[in-house]
């Protein structure tokens, strides 16, 4: 049990690191502490050993994790700030992940500011869990032998990628175990002295960075059979000819009294060579919602106020409701109550691209704005890292795959919304983008507002974990569907 791991210390300031090394080298698991730095000039720290590579998330790390550890079990911390073991930390990770076999084993911790404690807990890891920005917390744990199998089979030489394309090796190679215990501190800069410079690595969200970690999740599912190819199948326009309008909008809306008017009036606005019209899904609203769209719909017979009698609906089942509506168009698309659309061309632009390309699906930009519409940083979201030949696959690394969606309603119907109301839109556009085309749009055509009554506002982490262990379910479903119909290929 002595000297059964090797630690890998990201460098931080010299007085966040000498603070962790004192605090682990106590331990008797503990054979080096390593530290890697990404300056030349930096060769030497008391207790460790110092190694250099420019980026600590790269294939070159990965590379050195391999080569200088000897032990049975790797500790990987990739945190600047100062790391304070709990009761028995080590110990723990080493029984846990000895008895269970785990290639890499994480856990729950606390981040303290100013004396408090503030508890992080973090998520189970799901075959789906794909997401590049999974939180795993600070210390990766992992077994040194699955270790080298994964970096000696690397081929890519990723700068940004390499710890990613690790844990997705690890993932093949073993289970990766959580431990709902929260087994160490991460302590807040200001506990120890601001005085000193801080060595941070940014994982700058640029293109570069994106097409490392596409390429490196595109390989994953390659090896997992996993991988969609194309060429993707084209709807046939002529299979639903019996549709009485060309396109509807579909706006699901509980309690917005503040909103829905701008919502409703940016769609009846819209000038098109086609017949649609628009069906509000109310959900039994309290506020006034009701009043307003009764209002709206008394002076345009286009507006359908829909009231369904279930009271059990999310999000995704009040779309249902107005896919399956008798007066639904050929085409659905979407719009949510908080937003509108950004001039009267936008639903033009979404048909036409329906019919040019035969595609199952569309989806566009939007631009995100405060309550008065005016812009907010970062402004417009294209999502162009989606590619026609491989956005299917890159689409389970991501988070969303952008607004707004539109989609062939006969499809639609087939495939079904999930009755929640988060993550309901990603799953339907995986499950879309499994076999059929979809058809992107880069220009902004949406205004999405941001204001303290929406959804997206202020969400603690509890939420935030909730939402995240669902889409991660949404993508294990998905990443299961795609390995059945490879199967049978």
């Amino acid at each position: 049990m002595k000297n059964s791991v090797t630690v890998f210390l990201q460098q931080g300031s010299h007085k966040q690191n000498a603070k962790t090394i004192k605090q682990l080298i106590e331990s008797e698991l503990i054979k080096e502490i390593i530290i890697v730095s990404s300056d030349e000039k930096y060769s030497s720290f008391e207790k460790a050993t110092v190694i250099h590579s420019k980026h600590f998330n790269s294939s070159e790390t990965i590379k050195l994790f391999a080569q200088f550890s000897s032990t049975e079990y790797t500790m990987i911390i990739s945190e600047q700030n100062s790391i304070k073991p709990g009761q028995f930390c080590l110990d723990r990770f080493f029984q846990i992940a000895k008895n269970t076999n785990a290639s890499m084993v994480y856990s729950d911790f606390y981040e303290e500011d100013k004396g408090k404690l503030t508890p992080h807990p973090v998520i189970d890891y799901q075959e789906g869990s794909l997401r590049d920005d999974f939180d795993f917390g600070k210390i990766l744990f992992v077994r040194t032998d699955l270790l080298k199998s994964v970096a000696k089979r690397d081929e890519s030489n990723f700068r940004f990628a390499g710890l990613y394309n690790l844990r997705l090796g690890l993932a093949q190679l073993g289970r990766i175990i959580r431990v709902p215990e929260y087994l160490y501190t991460v302590e807040s800069p200001e506990e120890i002295g601001t005085e000193e410079k801080h060595f941070s690595y940014v994982d700058p969200k640029n293109r570069e960075v994106q097409i490392e970690m596409e390429k490196a999740v595109t390989q994953y599912l390659k090896d997992i059979d996993a991988y969609v190819h194309p060429p993707f199948k084209e709807i046939d326009l002529s299979a639903a000819k019996n549709f009485e309008f060309e396109a509807s909008v579909i706006i699901p809306v509980k309690n917005r009294v503040k909103t829905i008017g701008d919502a409703i009036e940016s769609v009846l606005k819209q000038k098109t060579d086609f017949k649609f019209n628009l069906i509000v899904v109310d959900n039994h609203s309290t506020d006034g919602t009701t009043d307003i769209i009764k209002k709206l719909a008394s002076n345009d017979e286009r507006l359908i106020h829909y009231i369904p009698e279930r009271n059990d609906l999310g999000i995704g089942g009040c779309w249902n409701a107005g896919a399956h509506h008798n007066k639904c168009g050929r085409f659905t698309v979407q719009l949510d109550s908080d937003d509108i659309y950004k001039d009267e061309n936008t639903l033009q632009t979404i048909v036409d691209v329906f019919h040019k390309e035969k595609c199952g699906m569309v989806i566009g930009s939007y631009q995100i704005t405060d309550f008065n519409l005016n812009e907010l940083p970062p402004g417009l979201i294209d999502h162009k890292e989606w590619t026609d030949d491989n956005g299917p696959n890159n689409a389970l690394r991501i988070n969303g795959l952008g607004a707004p969606r539109a989609f062939f309603t006969p499809l639609l119907r087939e495939i079904k919304i999930p009755n929640v109301s988060y993550g309901e839109d990603y799953s339907i556009g995986l499950a879309v983008s499994r076999q059929f085309k979809i058809g992107r749009i880069y220009h902004s055509i949406y205004l999405c507002r941001r204001w303290e009554g929406n959804s997206d506002a202020r969400l603690d982490i509890v939420k935030m974990n909730l939402n995240n262990t669902y889409k991660d379910r949404i993508r294990t479903f998905e990443l299961l569907a795609r390995k059945k119909a490879n199967s049978k290929l």
